[in-house]
């Protein structure tokens, strides 16, 4: 008796068999779900990482031409304060903190090892119209293609399939290389931080198509409106 009680005792292999494949499939199904958290979790922080990276971008943009200045122009020589070639856009802004001078910003879209890139660049500070117009004409063949002398002062913002850029003029948005496009006014003569109404459009908007296959993608459109525009109304 005791002896047929005890081969009685444990698991046939049938249970062991079924037993076995029950953990296999809930093996399975644990390892499927913290592969999923996992890839949730880079997705959620690559889309994090290019959004803060875009947002510091925007942010520059927004600077950079809030600071739009006319510095003191000499007729035939001084360029103006915002110019869009269909390529490169580059202003003039003053050199905030130290406001004794002014700065060439330029932005631009370029290819760089097989992806375009959207990428600022700017001059160092300048005080004459000689450093003036030359930083200008820099900031121009920049744009063309970087070599190692000017790519020390351009930044990377984010990969950009396109972008495009319209002027708020005379109530409506319109090409910049249209007939009627900004011209700089050379009787204008103001100080750093100073914005010229006349040669800067009321607004300027900033369309960009984000490539896809990443975390952002898709048309991005940023509208900046001059800080004098309300006043003037008003």
């Amino acid at each position: 008796m005791l002896r047929s009680r005890l081969r009685n005792v444990g698991f046939t292999l049938v249970e062991l068999l079924v037993a076995l494949s029950v953990m296999a499939i809930l093996s399975v199904l644990s390892w499927r779900g913290l592969d999923s958290m996992t890839r949730t979790q880079a997705q959620t922080r690559q889309y994090s990482d290019e959004l803060l990276v875009l947002q510091t971008g925007l942010a520059q943009w927004n600077t950079d031409l809030d600071a739009l200045v006319q510095p003191s122009a000499t007729p035939g020589v001084q360029p103006g304060p915002l110019d869009w070639n269909g390529q490169v856009l580059r202003l003039i802004r003053d050199s905030a903190p130290s406001g004794t001078g002014w700065r060439i910003v330029a932005w631009t879209r370029r290819d760089e090892q097989g992806t375009s890139q959207w990428l600022r660049w700017q001059s160092a500070v300048l005080r004459t119209q000689g450093e003036l117009q030359t930083a200008w004409q820099q900031a121009g063949l920049w744009a063309q293609g970087a070599n190692a002398e000017t790519r020390t002062n351009e930044v990377a913002i984010t990969p950009l399939a396109q972008w495009q850029i319209f002027y708020f003029r005379g109530g409506a948005w319109s090409n910049p290389l249209s007939s009627d496009r900004i011209t700089a006014t050379p009787s204008a003569t103001l100080q750093p931080g100073l914005v010229s109404g006349s040669n800067i459009p009321d607004g300027v908007r900033l369309v960009l198509t984000l490539p896809a296959g990443r975390a952002l993608s898709g048309i991005l459109t940023r509208d900046w409106i001059r800080p004098t525009v309300g006043g003037e109304k008003s």
